[in-house]
């Protein structure tokens, strides 16, 4: 029966893959972008299992048990959590499938998660989590705290989710309809939001009865059944097998299964500044999720469908903490501007980022900033110098609307990826990460950046350009293949070329309004 675990879990794999589902950037963009368009999905997901599970409930199918509300280790283990998971690039699920599209950095991230949770639930730290969560308040949900039918809530919290949906397609209508690459099938393309949010809602129901028929009373979860994959491998523990570590791992294979089939799975390796950030946020993550008894699968999702204190008050937190770390942490990786001087001539300006720092490493804007093109006979192709009107090997004209890379590599954290070889960037190729290309042309490489960077980048450079100019940004974040379109149909930039140029590597050209 636990390989029930194994099926449900791929199908949250494929729908969190394609639907490019990450509570972490829902939370972030009300923070970024002062919106609650993506939030909304997380709405539909809680409206759809708040349904369903009192649907469930009801009819005598499941039994959910319910812990006391220890408002101490919520709110700090939440805040924590919150702070890693910016740091690490992705919440605990976005973690999962993002390690399966390729990303190192998730992999080291999801590592240390595990190893975290591990040690905070049954390992060396467990006293800790049990001192903390020692003032009990007794609380469970907030309909038994109120005497009244949880339907009241799933009800209400339905109507909520309807009415932000409506209001957010509505709105979406008002605007031009954001592009998708050009050359990309429409199989291919991604899910919308709110579809993945109502998909994954109906599997989080379905998961419930088929995780209780194997003794294990509880829905979706990650925390716990990542803690256990750990104390397997260390300890050979044959019981810590349960289905919700059939659950991660078919999430696991589901998401690989999406990203190789789609064209979007490539290994991108990080650099030592990411990487370190990907050490640190897990192990907030571990250490917060534990605390918080879940994650925003665990919390924000399975317990505010069952209306908990816990679920709603870490929700919360969990946001006010990804707030707090978009403040510290997330802003442009340098200042990129375009100078024009009193002849009206261009130059682009880089400012904020060190050529050279003494330890011998360089930050992730430094290992990012030159495009190293190879050509197919395994040369190295330097990218063109500022003003040459091209992008490695190829011109770019003025009405051309695009810009070429040399074919057969991409640079990703400091690392180039070609057919049959691996070279690594020296700190004396970098430069900007932004070059003028003539004609009104600028590119931006982005590639290797882990979302949102691409976007904060790129908004941050188009601040500084004249209306119609032409931004080309090279990117493989594939959250950006969402975001980057969106924010250019709101803000009224004309997408001019929008291509797929390899696995996970993407080319957009945005003229100015």
């Amino acid at each position: 029966m636990i390989l029930t675990g194994l099926v449900v879990g791929a199908l949250l794999g494929i729908v969190m893959q394609r639907g490019r589902f990450c509570v972490t950037g829902m939370l972030r963009d009300i923070f970024l972008q002062r919106s609650w368009r993506t939030f909304t999905a997380l709405m539909v997901v809680i409206a759809v299992h708040g349904v369903g599970i009192a649907a469930l409930t009801s009819a005598g199918v499941i039994s959910p048990e319910y812990e006391g509300f220890a408002p101490v280790a919520v709110v700090v283990g939440s805040l924590m959590f919150g702070l890693g998971i910016v740091l690490a690039g992705g919440c605990a699920s976005g973690t999962w499938y993002r390690a399966a599209e390729g990303l190192v950095g998730s992999w080291i991230a999801l590592a240390m998660y595990a190893v975290s949770s591990a040690a905070m639930k049954k390992g060396a730290l467990g006293g800790f989590t049990t001192w903390m969560k020692q003032w009990d308040t007794g609380l469970t949900t907030v309909p038994a705290a109120l005497g009244v039918s949880p339907w009241i809530f799933a009800i209400l919290v339905l109507v909520v989710a309807g009415l932000m949906v409506r209001h957010f397609l509505l709105k979406e209508r008002r605007i031009a309809k954001p592009a998708a690459p050009s050359n990309r099938p429409r199989w291919k393309r991604p899910l919308h939001f709110y579809t993945a949010g109502a998909l994954i809602g109906l599997i989080g129901v379905v998961a419930w009865p088929l995780s209780a028929a194997t003794g294990r009373n509880d829905g979706l979860g990650i925390t716990t059944p990542s803690s256990n994959i750990v104390k397997f491998v260390v300890t050979g523990d044959g019981g810590s097998i349960d289905w919700g570590v059939m659950l991660v791992l078919g999430l696991f294979v589901g998401a690989f299964v999406a990203a190789k089939a789609s064209g979007e799975f490539r290994v991108r390796v990080p650099d030592a500044r990411t990487a370190t950030r990907s050490v640190a946020g897990g192990v907030m993550m571990g250490v917060g999720a534990s605390l918080a008894g879940g994650c925003t699968v665990g919390n924000g999702m399975v317990q505010t469908g069952l209306f908990t204190f816990q679920g709603w008050v870490s929700l919360v937190f969990i946001a006010l903490g990804v707030g707090l770390g978009a403040k510290l942490w997330l802003r442009p990786t340098t200042s990129l501007r375009v100078s024009r001087d009193a002849t009206g001539s261009d130059g682009v300006v880089a400012s904020g980022v060190p050529s050279g720092s003494e330890d011998g490493t360089y930050s992730t804007s430094e290992s990012l900033d030159n495009t190293l093109t190879v050509a197919s006979d395994g040369r190295s192709i330097e990218p063109a110098p500022i003003g040459s009107g091209s992008v490695g090997s190829e011109p770019v004209g003025a009405g051309t609307g695009r810009a070429e890379t040399t074919s057969g590599s991409a640079v990703f954290g400091g690392f180039a990826a070609v057919p049959n070889a691996v070279g690594i960037k020296e700190k004396s190729q970098a430069s900007s990460t932004l070059r003028e290309l003539g004609n009104g042309y600028y590119a931006l490489d982005s590639l290797g950046a882990v979302c949102p960077f691409p976007l904060i980048d790129a908004k941050d450079v188009m601040t500084t350009l004249d209306s119609g100019d032409h931004l080309v940004i090279d990117f493989d974040c594939t959250q950006a293949t969402e975001a980057i379109p969106h924010w250019a149909a709101e803000d009224g930039h004309e997408i001019t070329d929008f291509r797929e140029k390899g696995d996970a590597s993407w080319q957009i050209t945005l003229r100015k309004a």
